[in-house]
């Protein structure tokens, strides 16, 4: 046994749709078994952690930011849905002093970051989190994805976040591993059998003799442009890869929503 925590790659949906109805134009359960898996996903750690780092694809920023409240707030930054998925709530304590550890790290990479004292939690970090710590009792911020960083740039910021993992830091990357909206919502055609192939492609690139250099080169993956549109959804990916440095890797969550596949990962220590 080891106190060090994995770093987990995980989806978080569209929007809040774990929390509302989804017909008569979707089956019901087109979210069921994404649900279900992050309902799961804490009793499969080791151990609890003592605070929970999460980068999102909602937050991009001209160079790396950390919320470092002492009470987060949420950022309902989702468009047209039922109006009580405005009224969630998630009131996980903030982790100012887990910010300026990681401004320390980021800055002995030589990487600049800034705390910011006004942002809240955006819905990549709260919607999933209500399922997978619903009580919402352990402290919770947020990194930002530096914008224009390179592939190689992500790797190494997560390379310099990774003594985290043995301070009880959880590192959560949350995104999509497929991500073409129009995909998602069956209104592109064969995006199953795309979806696949880039799946297949991702897989073997993490369990390669060398992951970074193959995740670095993703944008040359089978049908990269058609899973991914914008890149935002996948690159949270390549922070908790660095995290996880030459760690072993392991498929966590591997099914189809509408027929298009989503995978989740976990890097590094194992459940008990």
């Amino acid at each position: 046994m080891t106190d060090r925590l994995p770093t987990l790659f995980i989806p978080h949906g569209g929007g809040p749709c774990f929390f509302m109805d989804w017909g008569p134009s979707f089956p019901r359960d087109m979210w069921d078994s994404m649900a279900d898996f992050l309902k799961s996903l804490a009793a499969n750690l080791a151990m609890k952690p003592k605070a929970i780092l999460v980068v999102s694809a909602h937050w991009e920023t001209p160079t790396a930011r950390i919320i470092a409240r002492e009470r987060n707030t949420l950022l309902y930054d989702y468009q047209g849905f039922p109006p009580h998925t405005y009224e969630l709530k998630y009131d996980a304590p903030g982790a100012p002093e887990l910010a300026d550890r990681v401004i320390s790290l980021l800055g002995d990479a030589g990487i600049p970051a800034e705390r910011d004292t006004m942002r809240g939690l955006d819905h990549g970090v709260f919607i999933p989190l209500l399922l997978v710590y619903p009580e919402a009792d352990i402290p919770v911020t947020q990194l930002s994805l530096p914008q224009g960083a390179s592939e190689g740039d992500l790797l190494t910021l997560g390379r310099a976040i990774s003594p985290l993992r043995d301070e009880g830091v959880l590192i959560v990357a949350t995104g999509m591993t497929y991500h073409n909206i129009g995909g998602i919502l069956g209104r592109v055609p064969n995006q199953a059998n795309v979806s696949a192939e880039f799946d297949h492609w991702l897989w073997a690139a993490l369990n390669g003799p060398d992951r970074e250099t193959a995740l670095a080169g993703w944008p040359q993956a089978p049908h990269a442009s058609q899973c991914h549109p914008s890149p935002e959804h996948l690159l949270p990916l390549l922070v908790v890869a660095g995290a996880g440095h030459d760690e072993p890797v392991e498929r966590i969550y591997n099914a189809p929503t509408l027929g298009n596949l989503q995978s989740a990962y976990r890097f590094g220590a194992r459940a008990a």
